[in-house]
């Protein structure tokens, strides 16, 4: 694969060696300017672009109510039925590697799985580009739903500004999780002289993130027409300066978000992510009150300065009742 993630050969390796399935997405993510959508109520679409930010929810608190739960269950078990094969691969090059790889992920994962934010986002496709996707309709926005499509650059840039970072979700059930470990472990076993090179240190803090995005961007097989990507945060791991929380109440229940502003750093590699640059179109979903939506968002769109708004806006021809 060629390297057009714009980071060192050396960072390029590794990550396809410890994340293979997330890399071949990026890539081909990339190549075909993928963009991004987010699927939410009006009165949502209306605060990301009134106040530039976009909130992040703790994973137990979303939808699928077993988030994170199921991807621990299917690392949990693959690493099991593994774990002779994971120690003859890492112990022999690293004295000891899996017993300390095991004491400081299982240190960290209460905070991963209670303390881990979430925004989620869907593949777009030109497609889609008049009426959206109706399995979104019915699940997000309501009765007053707006789907945000987004430029997908400034996601898929390696940049490391906010400490939070985007991965694909793999629908995988718990044989595909297996299969998806032990297609690292062959990996590291066809570079151990690259990764000795390395050392222990920065091996064992790939192989700690390969098992943390396992747990936090696996889902149910049955989500899979969401086409998910995930943006992470995780601030006891890796805290930021430029995310702020807050206790807010969303559908009536009281709960910290963080806030993800929408501001460009480019000395840090991270642009584009701007509402004026960000925002592409906004699509209106099955609703009562069309007209009045248009309306509100032709202002919030000029407001953040994208250039002429009512272009920007679409109305979804879904017959779909609410």
């Amino acid at each position: 694969m060629s390297n057009e993630l714009q980071i060192s050969e050396e960072q390029f390796r590794a990550y396809g060696i410890f994340h293979p399935y997330a890399l071949g997405k990026t890539l081909e993510a990339q190549r075909r300017n993928q963009r991004f959508v987010y699927y939410t109520s009006a009165d949502t679409a209306m605060r990301i672009l009134r106040n530039g930010e976009i909130w992040m929810r703790k994973s137990h608190l979303m939808n699928d109510y077993r988030e994170v739960e199921h991807g621990f269950d299917g690392l949990n078990e693959s690493y099991k039925k593994n774990k002779q094969r994971m120690q003859a691969v890492f112990d022999g090059m690293f004295p000891g590697f899996c017993e300390r790889l095991e004491a400081i992920f299982n240190s960290w994962l209460p905070h991963f799985r209670m303390d881990s934010y979430i925004t989620c986002l869907s593949e777009h496709d030109p497609s889609e580009d008049q009426h959206g996707r109706l399995s979104m309709w019915r699940a997000y926005g309501g009765g007053a739903g707006v789907a945000l499509v987004v430029n997908g650059g400034p996601l898929l840039r390696p940049s490391n500004a906010l400490r939070a970072n985007t991965s694909p979700v793999a629908y995988f059930h718990n044989g595909q999780v297996e299969d998806a470990l032990a297609q690292i472990l062959s990996n590291v076993e066809d570079n151990r002289d690259f990764l000795q090179s390395l050392g222990d240190q920065q091996v064992q803090a790939n192989m700690f993130a390969a098992l943390r995005y396992a747990i936090l961007c696996t889902k149910h097989p049955g989500f899979h027409e969401e086409r998910e990507w995930r943006v992470i945060y995780s601030p006891r791991f890796a805290r930021s300066e430029r995310i702020t929380s807050s206790i807010e109440s969303i559908n009536g229940i009281p709960q910290s978000i963080c806030r993800l502003p929408l501001r460009d750093f480019p000395e840090e590699g991270l642009y584009g992510l701007a509402p004026s640059d960000f925002v592409e179109r906004v699509i209106i979903g099955p609703t009562k009150f069309p007209a009045g939506i248009y309306d509100a968002f032709a202002v919030l769109l000029a407001d953040v300065g994208i250039p002429n708004p009512e272009q920007r806006i679409i109305f979804s021809a879904v017959p779909l009742r609410q």
